[in-house]
């Protein structure tokens, strides 16, 4: 009776895992990158397929589209807004356009540390920005980390606030990054950022601005000779999903995507931050000259800066006292 007991158990068992399993369809999700597949990012993303892949049975696999395959992060997400491609992980600051809050979270000298920044993306206020894309045509999982930004450039070591007057740099298409540059006097020119190497490579631009795993992944070493540690603003991406992706998914295949999102992206965050410590030291290997701002320089840049922070910070409302006041809850900690 015991052993009959047991075989019910295990054929409900049997039934309950095929319902589950039935409620998994076949699907393969393109995710464009601009950067290359051996970035943090690119590793992440396929730390993610492997999690979908396994949490699936197999049946929901993801393949990664690296080096601006698939376009830059504008047109990229107009192409998950139209439901023609399904994930991407732009910069936060290029959905300004669609939702303007995005934009206060590239605030020059806006945070200290890391785990600030992890602190108030994962809180309400992040959160409160994730929520509003679906009316987008977007599914916002997790803020990833891209990290503090840095100054590169082929003509000259920055030292001093004032050396950075002059250069021209490409910046992301966004209206905030091009008003933070000409505020520190440099000649700001948006631009996507698979066309950044041949750009510098042609001297078309001076320079960049990013943080040092992307410099290190994407070779800028062999077009620049000087970096500065500039630590200018914090940059962060998001894991996007199209809408329409994510509206044709049963309950059971959501769950599968999210949980992998969220899992992907401590992975993501930990893969980076490790990453970090050795770009640096592997620039310098690679024949960069470093310098680093000291803190009189730092509260130059500050104060070179400040009208931008004031007129963006109005520009933002509401939302710029929002992301201030929860900055002083997570710094009261």
């Amino acid at each position: 009776m015991k052993f009959r007991s047991v075989i019910v158990a295990a054929l409900a068992l049997g039934l309950a895992a095929g319902s589950v399993s039935a409620q998994v369809r076949e699907h393969v999700f393109k995710i464009g990158i601009g950067l290359s597949e051996d970035h943090p990012q690119g590793v992440a993303l396929n730390h993610f397929a492997k999690l979908l892949s396994e949490r699936s049975g197999g049946k929901m696999t993801a393949k990664v589209y690296a080096s601006g395959a698939l376009g830059n992060d504008i047109t990229m997400t107009s192409a998950l807004r139209a439901g023609i491609q399904e994930m991407t992980v732009p910069d936060a600051s290029t959905l300004m356009s669609l939702v303007k809050p995005f934009g206060a979270l590239n605030l020059p000298m806006l945070l200290n540390n890391e785990q600030e920044a992890d602190a108030l993306l994962d809180g309400p206020f992040g959160q409160k920005l994730l929520a509003q894309l679906p009316e987008k045509g977007l599914i916002g999982f997790a803020f990833w980390e891209n990290g503090f930004r840095h100054v590169t450039n082929s003509r000259r070591a920055i030292n001093t606030a004032a050396d950075l007057e002059g250069l021209k740099l490409r910046v992301i298409q966004s209206p905030l990054f091009l008003d933070t540059f000409t505020a520190l006097g440099v000649n700001a020119t948006p631009m996507p950022f698979p066309e950044v190497y041949t750009a510098m490579e042609q001297k078309a631009v001076d320079g960049q601005e990013n943080p040092t795993p992307t410099i290190l992944a994407s070779k800028f070493y062999e077009v620049q000779k000087y970096l500065a540690l500039t630590r200018h603003m914090y940059s962060a991406w998001v894991l996007l999903m199209s809408k329409k992706t994510w509206d044709g998914l049963s309950p059971q295949e959501q769950k599968i995507v999210r949980d992998s999102a969220l899992d992907a992206t401590q992975f993501e965050r930990k893969t980076i931050r490790e990453f970090s410590q050795k770009a640096l030291a592997q620039l310098k290997s690679n024949g960069m000259t470093v310098t680093e701002l000291s803190p009189a320089e730092q509260a130059k840049l500050r104060a070179k800066l400040a009208p931008v922070v004031a007129k963006y910070g109005q520009d933002f409302g509401d939302a710029f006292q929002e992301l201030n006041a929860e900055l002083a809850k997570i710094r009261k900690k």
